[in-house]
């Protein structure tokens, strides 16, 4: 008997495997993947064998991943805590520390507000809930995913498409979403707010489009926190209004911008926020940030609200400014500080890549399933503490070899 195959609704991992392995043998070889090193000062990076590359990966869009205070806040939380993590379901008992940090990232974003370890987590939590109707008063939406939402949207396809249809449009296809809420009752739309690899989300079309049809909009704006806002609230949050409303929630790293590691959730009502204690995953069975993180976070959260983000907000907005003037491409003059300098075949974007490195600087170099096939470009994260000089050999190291 012939052995039964599964119903492949939203995920072919073995196809996947089997159209991306060639290439990333390939960048394995060419020795940019899985490098090791150690951050020293702004974006310089040194590698194990002694030499020293400044780095264009990182999403630490503030430069503040190393930023003194904000490692000193991690380490006076682990002397005063006097321990790492509290190994037990939050559900239980949490370190005061936490409902600390809860406390004042609400205060700062202008909703409530919850931390997880990840995004991928958070997700993880949220989104099996949203799709049964938990979060929505026992109203079921039907789930819209972007084409080009994170991989920890997508992931969770398959497990949202036990409780509702879940349907896949193309990237920021708005008259597509339109013509779904059209016909159906109720809809949720999950998206990206910055896109790690592509732009961005048109946010003020889609609350338009909340406003109209009472679209549910689900964000992850891990890209987008504290590049945009007074306080930090990011791309996505910093369109809305003075407190986030029922039909928004909004999901932000805070090992990006925010410069140390673990996540938020911002969530407009008690009523929501109640499920989610008591329902998500993660949350109900596993435990969050560690002391330390919670300690960076705290610290973080103190100089979003400090004159220094301003400082820093158009530090970046300079380098974006600086890094546009060096290129007639309009696909990268744009205000985002991820920028995509499209090559189209993988493995010639690999060799640049390593030809890169041995010049001293490290792009990521992307390529299927990152982004789709034929469209394998180097990516360029700006950050607050890069300088001018660095950006204009880059770029003109980058345009001799592409010439060539």
């Amino acid at each position: 008997m012939l052995e039964q195959q599964p119903v492949r609704r939203f995920r072919n991992v073995p196809e996947l495997i089997a159209k991306s392995g060639e290439n990333l043998d390939c960048a394995y070889r060419a020795g940019v993947m899985t490098i090791y090193g150690r951050s020293t000062q702004e974006r310089q990076i040194e590698l194990l064998d002694g030499r020293t590359i400044v780095d264009f990966q990182r999403g630490s869009y503030l430069g503040l991943d190393n930023h003194p205070s904000i490692v000193a806040g991690a380490m006076n939380a682990l002397n005063r805590y006097n321990s790492l993590q509290w190994s037990g379901a939050r559900t239980r008992l949490n370190f005061a520390i936490t409902k600390d940090l809860e406390d004042s990232l609400a205060g700062l974003f202008g909703c409530r507000a919850m931390v997880f370890s990840l995004v991928l987590t958070a997700n993880m939590g949220v989104l099996p809930l949203l799709a049964c109707g938990a979060l929505t008063n026992g109203r079921r939406p039907v789930i819209v995913v972007d084409r080009f939402a994170h991989a920890t949207i997508s992931y969770h396809k398959a497990v949202m498409a036990e409780d509702t249809e879940v349907i896949t449009i193309d990237h920021n296809n708005l008259e597509e979403l339109e013509d779904i809420c059209r016909t159906r009752s109720f809809v949720a739309f999950l998206c990206d707010g910055v896109y790690s690899m592509r732009g961005a989300a048109p946010i003020k079309e889609l609350i338009r489009l909340q406003e109209k049809y009472g679209l549910f909009l689900y964000i992850d704006d891990a890209h987008g926190v504290s590049i945009r806002g007074r306080y930090g609230e990011g791309f996505a949050r910093s369109e809305f209004g003075e407190r986030l409303n029922d039909l928004t929630m909004i999901v932000a790293s805070l090992s990006k911008g925010f410069g140390v590691t673990g996540s938020v959730v911002m969530i407009a009502n008690e009523a929501q926020e109640r499920v989610l204690r008591r329902y998500a995953v993660p949350h109900a069975f596993s435990m969050g940030p560690s002391i330390p993180a919670i300690g960076a976070a705290l610290a973080s959260a103190e100089l979003h609200k400090s004159p220094e983000l301003s400082v820093r907000q158009s530090r970046l907005n300079a380098m974006n400014v600086f890094f546009n003037a060096q290129w007639d491409e309009d696909a990268v003059k744009h205000d985002l500080p991820i920028k995509m300098i499209r090559i189209g075949d993988a493995k010639r974007t690999i060799s640049i890549a390593a030809s890169l490195i041995e010049n001293g600087f490290y792009l990521a170099a992307a390529f299927f399933p990152a982004v789709p096939h034929d469209k394998a470009a180097l990516r360029v994260c700006l950050t607050a503490d890069h300088h001018e000089t660095d950006i204009a050999r880059l770029c003109a190291l980058v345009k001799d070899l592409t010439k060539s």
